[in-house]
């Protein structure tokens, strides 16, 4: 009788994304569809960091704590970490504030400050609006309707991959450094 050998597949590495809101978790789960077409070796774990409000030092906060329960219920620590973070509430709470870095890097997360908010950072992905800056989220939320009129808040991955694909990302990437960073650490391929 001849035995079967045992295929062993490796555990993929685990990579976790905490995201402020549903549109920050459509945006990520579109970048993790990407990046698994490119490696079969990561998995992006994208993460709603409820609740929050939309305060920044919550968002890290709740960020840790759920990197800690990821890593308890399994064997495999995160080998990368990061949050999707709107901007527009920084200085609201200087002290606040302050606390911030010190939180995210004893905890190694990146954290990827959305300038104003997440509106504007899909807005740089669409052609020729990389250097677009709007000042405030509801401007940055009109700029980007003008030019992606069928965008809604909460958009799935799906939905957005209509509108953003890897070269979109790409443009997006020249102008978003904290972005490009980890995509960048995480083995995102950026194009040819």
């Amino acid at each position: 009788m001849m035995r079967r050998r045992r295929l062993l597949i490796p555990q993929r590495r685990r990579i976790f994304l905490g995201c402020e809101g549903e549109s920050e978790r459509g945006y990520g789960a579109l970048i993790g569809r990407l990046l698994e077409s490119q490696r079969r070796d990561v998995h992006l774990q994208v993460v709603l960091l409820k609740p929050g409000g939309g305060d920044p030092l919550a968002l890290i906060e709740q960020a840790r704590k759920r990197i800690l329960e990821g890593e308890r219920k399994s064997e495999s620590p995160y080998v990368h970490r990061a949050a999707l973070i709107d901007g527009d509430r920084l200085g609201q709470a200087p002290l606040r504030d302050a606390q911030i870095a010190p939180i995210a890097q004893a905890a190694r997360i990146r954290v990827i400050w959305q300038t104003p908010c997440h509106e504007a950072l899909l807005l740089r992905h669409l052609d020729g609006c990389q250097q677009l800056r709007p000042p405030t989220s509801p401007q940055a939320l009109a700029e980007l309707r003008q030019r992606w009129p069928e965008y809604v808040k909460g958009m799935p991955a799906f939905r957005l991959a209509d509108r953003i694909d890897d070269a979109a990302i790409r443009r997006a990437l020249q102008v978003e450094t904290e972005l490009a960073g980890f995509l960048a650490d995480i083995g995102y391929a950026q194009g040819p």
